[in-house]
């Protein structure tokens, strides 16, 4: 019996990591992409030249890592007053210390040019995974992302 299910677990591990997945969950804000609206969860994997950006199992673009002339990266970050009010009125006034709370998004921006097809998009990541994501993406285009919070924009 115990060699029955040490052969069942042999057999089950190695399908269920082949099984696993391996991209990055991301909603897409905005650019150049077809039949996109801005607030769709998609999937972005990077593999050995390209970045592919995948919504339900549909590949929606696929980026070749030699047409990347840009990658940039930036931060929302704003306090929850909304939900300390909701709260608080619920609570007595224990939720305006939610006041205090920040949240921050992480947005991603990668422009293109493959062979004279221009794109762009911007794409918000999971707090997680976008350190992860800027890192495959400078490695396999060899390109270091340029901090949008850190540019001064003057009018």
């Amino acid at each position: 019996m115990k060699r029955v299910i040490a052969i069942f677990l042999c057999i089950l591990f190695p399908v269920s990591a082949l099984a696993s997945d391996n991209g990055y969950k991301i909603v897409y804000d905005g650019g150049s992409l077809p039949n996109a609206k801005a607030g769709n969860d998609m999937k972005l994997v990077i593999d050995g030249t390209n970045i592919r950006i995948t919504k339900d199992k549909s590949e929606v673009i696929v980026i070749p890592a030699t047409a990347v002339t840009e990658i940039s990266y930036g931060q929302d970050v704003h306090r929850r007053v909304g939900t300390a009010i909701g709260v608080a009125v619920f609570s007595l006034g224990i939720g305006a210390l939610l006041a205090l709370s920040k949240s921050k998004k992480h947005f991603v921006g990668i422009t293109w040019d493959n062979g004279g097809q221009k794109g762009g998009l911007a794409f918000q990541a999971d707090k997680n995974d976008y350190r992860g994501l800027l890192a495959g993406i400078e490695g396999i285009t060899g390109k270091k992302a340029v901090d949008s919070d850190a540019m001064n924009v003057k009018n």
